[in-house]
């Protein structure tokens, strides 16, 4: 089985962002090739993948309705990196949010990048990702850009990595969160993102397809058709993911097999992402080592070999070369790569994403629209 390298520069979420910008009439690239709109809405689910969307039409017949084309979400396929390729328009290589754990260079430590806590000194959002936004470029372009999300995110220092720019708008019910979508696109030439996070945090605990994870399914599904009722004349709503998921079968456990901790100084990115930070000069032994038990199981592959191989995008930029892991491994069967004493909580989840197969990378690219 071969990765699923994403489409950068065809149909990933980084030309979403770009294309989006001149729906509204900005200069730039628009590689999906969107229709002019007067406003633009986009809602985004977090964890909807393409393939679970197609495998419960019955649950959401409004969402199935308009499914056609389908994104890539990029590498690794996870809330933290996409959140980072959605708003900056650009690949992960090139805004240098690689991953949800990922080491801060040189200072021997991890940086969670989604909930920015690490072991060490925190660094500045603005440092770690220092590209401007899509909104910050918006804004300077007389574009109004709200961000419609539970209010606690407003203060995260991870919003103001990724979102910076946007007049946030705190709504934590789905009522709210409407009620707000409706101010802000009564704006002219407004741009409005929309986020809802629960349809993943139930795919975690009890897995993709789960009754529960149906229910709110459906509530997304009600939520979509709600927002396509405020939009005004001449607008568009997209809807799209920031990755897909799979249930876990089976678990491999580095904190209970030596041979997977030997040479290794750190341990990074996720269960279906593992970056591996090695010591110095064990590298090549902690590839082998990993590449023989996890055989037939995982893609495990150096830090050339994955940048060389475009999964990351088409460039990395060299100074965020060291916080990609020495050594990669990236499950393709229904396998976690967990860390029992280490990340006990990440290590229980049910359904998992981050990996270059179908199911975590597919994301829907719906459109209503009132043109």
């Amino acid at each position: 089985m071969n990765p699923l390298v994403p489409a950068y520069g065809v149909a990933s979420l980084a030309d979403l962002s770009s294309s989006l910008l001149t729906v509204l009439g900005m200069e730039g690239d628009n590689p999906l090739e969107l229709a002019p709109a007067e406003r633009v809405l986009l809602f985004l689910v977090d964890g909807l993948g393409a393939e679970l969307l197609r495998a419960h039409p019955e649950t959401a017949p409004f969402l199935s309705a308009q499914l056609g084309r389908v994104l890539t979400a990029g590498f690794p396929a996870t809330t933290a990196t996409s959140l980072g390729t959605l708003g900056t328009g650009l690949p992960p290589g090139e805004h240098g949010m690689l991953g949800y754990r990922i080491a801060v260079p040189g200072a021997g430590y991890l940086l969670n990048c989604l909930r920015w806590t690490a072991s060490g000194p925190l660094i500045p959002p603005d440092e770690w990702q220092p590209t401007p936004t899509v909104y910050e470029r918006a804004v300077a372009a007389g574009i109004p850009i709200s961000y419609v999300a539970p209010s606690a995110f407003e203060p995260t220092a991870f919003n103001r990595a990724v979102y910076r720019g946007v007049h946030f708008i705190g709504a934590d019910g789905i009522d709210d969160r409407i009620e707000g979508v409706r101010r802000a696109l009564a704006e002219p030439r407004s741009h409005v993102t929309v986020y809802y996070g629960d349809l993943d945090g139930m795919g975690h605990l009890t897995g993709w397809g789960s009754p529960q994870w149906l229910e709110q399914l459906a509530l997304v599904d009600r939520m979509a058709e709600r927002l396509a009722g405020t939009l005004p004349p001449g607008s568009a709503m997209y809807v799209t993911a920031d990755h897909g998921m799979i249930n876990i079968t089976e678990r491999v456990d580095v904190d209970a097999l030596p041979e997977l901790r030997e040479g290794v100084a750190l341990l990074g990115g996720d269960t279906r992402a593992r970056h591996i930070y090695t010591d110095p000069g064990a590298a090549a032994s902690v590839l082998d080592a990993w590449r023989d038990i996890l055989d037939g199981r995982a893609w495990v592959t150096s830090r050339e070999e994955a940048v060389e191989s475009g999964w990351f995008g088409p460039r990395v930029r060299p100074e965020w070369l060291p916080r990609i892991g020495d050594v990669l491994a990236v499950p393709y069967t229904d396998c976690a790569i967990v860390a029992s004493v280490a990340e006990p909580f990440e290590s229980s989840f049910t359904g998992c994403h981050g990996s270059l197969t179908p199911a975590e990378q597919h994301v829907p690219l719906l459109e209503v629209s009132t043109r």
